[in-house]
């Protein structure tokens, strides 16, 4: 066996090993994964960070979350890369810098992640940290979307309902905003919904609007109420109390 493939098993068994840890108690598993990632492992690196984080298994510290994640990420971890950026767009263990966390974001896109690709357009969307590009943020929404990731998928149909980098096209942003939908996504359950009632699809668009509170935020929910209950249509107007009900996460 060449040196390149005994690495390459010997990182897919320290994989293997980190996955059968996490199934047990969550304390051990942390301390399990600390002492691989101090051992220089990526993937447990990678994965105490979120732990450090979410304070799972251990005291929240975002801080030393940050330290692990960058750690990863220099090694070419692609979603420690993605979560570095959402720690520095946050301020998680370190001051906001919009600027740097879209560094990070590039990177992951760079590295084909989804979540990264996701990211980094938002902030070309926005301009968020580095000048606004809309049409290669499309251009990566399209690619996240290729991978099946439903928040992009969501965000393409609104380029093709506003007709941003596209020609107008609602059916297809319908066909987007459903695929997103089917895949867990509360806005595009929303957005789907909206433009179903919009054809005077009422019961299908009811069935999207009553998915929307199982996974939406408060903030969200409040917002799109208030956007249903005062809309001059009463096609959409009648979909508010679909939405009131209260949210399953916080």
């Amino acid at each position: 066996m060449s040196a390149h493939a005994a690495a390459a098993a010997a990182d897919a068994a320290v994989v293997d090993a980190i996955h059968a840890v996490l199934t047990g108690p969550a304390e051990r598993a942390a301390r399990w994964l600390a002492a691989a990632a101090r051992r220089g492992h990526t993937e447990a690196q990678a994965i105490f960070g979120q732990w450090l984080l979410d304070g799972r298994g251990v005291e929240r510290r975002p801080a030393e979350a940050l330290f692990w994640f960058k750690t990863a990420a220099l090694s070419g971890h692609a979603m420690a890369a993605n979560m570095l950026g959402r720690c520095y767009e946050h301020g998680w263990g370190a001051p906001a810098c919009d600027k740097t966390a879209t560094h990070w974001y590039a990177r992951a896109a760079a590295a084909g992640l989804d979540w990264g690709q996701y990211n980094y357009a938002t902030s070309l969307q926005l301009g968020r940290g580095i000048p606004a590009d809309r049409a290669r943020a499309f251009t990566l929404f399209r690619a996240a979307a290729a991978q099946g990731h439903a928040k992009s998928i969501n965000v393409l149909g609104g380029f093709y309902e506003d007709g941003w980098e596209v020609e107008a096209d609602t059916a297809m942003a319908l066909r987007c905003y459903l695929r997103a939908a089917e895949g867990g996504d509360f806005r595009g359950q929303f957005n789907a919904a909206r433009l179903l009632a919009l054809a005077s699809r009422a019961d299908d668009a009811l069935a999207w609007m009553r998915a929307v509170p199982r996974t939406a935020t408060p903030a969200f929910l409040a917002k799109a109420h208030d956007f249903l209950a005062g809309h001059p249509d009463a096609r959409l107007r009648v979909l508010a109390a679909a939405l009131d009900t209260e949210p399953s996460c916080c």
